[in-house]
C-alpha cells in the first residue's frame, strides 16, 4: 500500500449503496469460500480413506468461480486488483484523479458492453448439466453474470463519488470501510 491519505467520505446514498454492495459481496465470497474448503476436506478425507466423491472436484470448481465473481467488486473497490499506482503517485493530483477516473469509466463501459454475452452465456446453460453433480450449468455460468454486474456496480459507484465530489477515486486503504469514520 501507498502512503497516499484516505478517500474523502463518499456521500450518504453512495456510501451506503457501496457498503451494502460490499457486504453482500463479502458475505458471497465467505459462503464460495466455505464451500470450497468443505468440498477439498471431504475430497482429502476420502483419498485418505480410500474413496473419494467425484462431485467434489467439480464443486470445488464452481465454487472457485464464484469466490472470484463475489471478491472480484470487492477487490475493486479495496485496490487488491492488478494496479500499477506508481506513475499515479508520481503525477499531479488533478492528473491522477482524472486517470483514476477514466479508469473507473472504462470499467463501467466493458461491464455494460459484456453483460449481455454474459447474459446469453448463462441462457446457453439451461441446455447443459454438470457431468459429476447434474447441476443445471445456468448456475455455473451466471458466475460471469454476477462478476460482471459486481464490477461494473462497484465502478459506477466510484464514478459517481467521484463527479460529486465525495470520492477522489482512491481505493479503500484499510479494505474494510469506505474511509469513513
Amino acid at each position: 500500500m501507498t502512503d497516499q491519505p484516505s478517500s474523502p467520505p463518499k456521500s450518504g446514498a453512495v456510501r451506503a449503496l457501496t457498503q451494502a454492495l460490499a457486504l453482500l459481496s463479502r458475505i458471497g465470497a465467505g459462503l464460495a469460500f466455505a464451500v470450497l474448503i468443505a468440498a477439498v476436506t471431504i475430497q482429502v478425507v476420502g483419498r485418505t480413506i480410500g474413496t473419494s466423491p467425484v462431485w467434489t472436484e467439480e464443486l470445488t470448481r464452481y465454487a472457485l468461480l464464484y469466490l472470484a465473481a463475489f471478491g472480484a467488486g470487492v477487490a475493486l473497490k479495496t485496490g487488491d486488483l492488478v494496479n500499477v499506482d506508481l506513475l499515479l503517485n508520481a503525477m499531479p493530483r488533478r492528473i491522477g484523479w482524472v486517470m483514476r477516473l477514466l479508469s473507473a469509466i472504462a470499467i463501467v463501459i466493458l461491464a455494460a458492453i459484456l453483460i449481455h454475452p454474459a447474459w446469453r452465456f448463462t441462457a446457453i446453460g439451461a441446455f447443459q448439466t454438470s457431468p459429476a453433480m447434474g447441476l443445471r450449468m445456468t448456475a455455473v455460468h451466471a458466475s460471469v453474470l454476477v462478476m460482471l454486474a459486481l464490477l461494473g456496480l462497484f465502478a459506477l459507484l466510484r464514478v459517481i463519488g467521484m463527479l460529486t465530489g465525495g470520492d477522489d477515486g482512491r481505493p479503500d486503504s484499510d479494505g474494510l470501510s469506505d474511509g469513513a469514520a
